[in-house]
């Protein structure tokens, strides 16, 4: 067949041409279709569940651990504070949960693959790791030293990676498990002041999300959340560095209303719905999620706002004391102090 320039083409109106385009809508469909039932197959019941938290005496790890006990799990709970440890496990077994805890310094591979173990004689299995523990530096970067982005990746990345190392064995030969890791919004957007933590949070929500893909196959399901802020009293915890009194101060503002700042409980109960649910990922509070959006949407833009929130947050100081590190519920903010959430510390045992 001869073609002239007025000619069509031969394809057109073939299956090549015109089906494949046609099926594409059923195909879509048929994946949300495929997506929606797995995810209903995968809705998990935490009863009778081996749990380890780290990070579970206080803070998000203690009202975690509050919600799977009211599910009937086993728990287990590590940090490196004893007197926050003995409160958090008097606590719950008064409100009837089965619960162990112990100091143990998840920094250390040693530590943490005994803490597993401990789990694993005691319980005969373990089915659910919880990476929470973490620490929260505020500092202007000149401020910020060495120690502190070590630190936070010791306590971020490095120690989930040694309790996953620990725990995927013994998931493996047990037919499966959850993990889930809590990363923070500052692992998806650089914060000013923030810059440590978000550092540590970001390698966190890489290893998270990398090895969630490649474990898929052993019937372990990895969870990532990256909350925003939230009500849950940790700003008595923050290292600071800088302008101390306004930096602590103003962390501290931050975390007290509802405009900037998730209340804790209801960001635990997403959180475990999202691992329940086999959720790859979960980003809680509406201030997080318009940021991460505002991020991939527009990052210029977003960068520049974010850039202008340093004209209001404390500069760095020529003073000596600006390079020492203080915890934040050492420090007189004056009158910040009457807008912390004290009430939010002192019920999740941050004080």
């Amino acid at each position: 067949m001869m073609l002239t320039p007025c000619s069509p083409l031969p394809y057109r109106g073939s299956a090549l041409a015109s089906g494949v385009p046609m099926r594409v809508p059923y195909i879509l469909a048929a994946a949300a279709l495929s997506a929606t039932v797995l995810r209903r197959r995968r809705r998990y019941s935490f009863a009778g569940k081996s749990v380890l938290i780290t990070g579970g005496a206080r803070g998000l790890g203690l009202l975690l651990a509050r919600q799977l006990a009211r599910e009937g799990a086993q728990l287990f709970l590590v940090s490196r504070t004893a007197h926050q440890l003995e409160r958090a496990e008097r606590e719950l077994r008064d409100r009837g949960a089965s619960v162990q805890a112990w100091v143990c310094d998840v920094r250390d591979p040693d530590a943490m693959s005994a803490a597993v173990e401990r789990v694993v004689q005691e319980a005969g299995r373990i089915d659910v790791l919880v990476n929470n523990a973490g620490i929260i530096q505020a500092t202007p970067w000149e401020h910020a030293t060495v120690d502190d982005y070590q630190q936070s990746l010791a306590v971020h990345f490095w120690a989930p990676l040694f309790a996953m190392r620990a725990a995927v064995p013994h998931m493996i030969r047990q037919g499966g498990g959850r993990i889930l890791n809590i990363s923070s919004i500052g692992g998806r957007v650089a914060i000013p002041h923030l810059n440590p933590y978000g550092a540590g949070k970001a390698a966190l929500l890489a290893l998270s999300d990398g090895v969630r893909d490649e474990l898929v196959k052993d019937g372990i399901v990895i969870t990532t959340a990256t909350p925003g802020l939230m009500r849950t009293g940790s700003h008595v915890n923050v290292d600071v560095r800088g302008r101390h009194e306004p930096e602590a101060g103003l962390f501290g503002v931050m975390t007290a209303t509802p405009v900037t700042a998730m209340q804790g409980e209801r960001a635990a109960r997403q959180i475990l719905e999202a691992c329940r649910r086999g959720r790859s990922q979960i980003t809680t509070g509406w201030q997080a999620k318009a940021l991460a959006r505002a991020n991939v949407l527009a990052p210029e833009l977003t960068a520049r706002l974010l850039a202008a929130t340093t004209w209001v947050l404390p500069g760095p100081t020529s003073s000596p004391e600006g390079d020492m590190k203080r915890r934040s519920r050492d420090i007189d903010v004056g009158w910040l102090g009457v807008l912390w959430p004290q009430a939010a510390a002192r019920r999740n045992n941050e004080l």
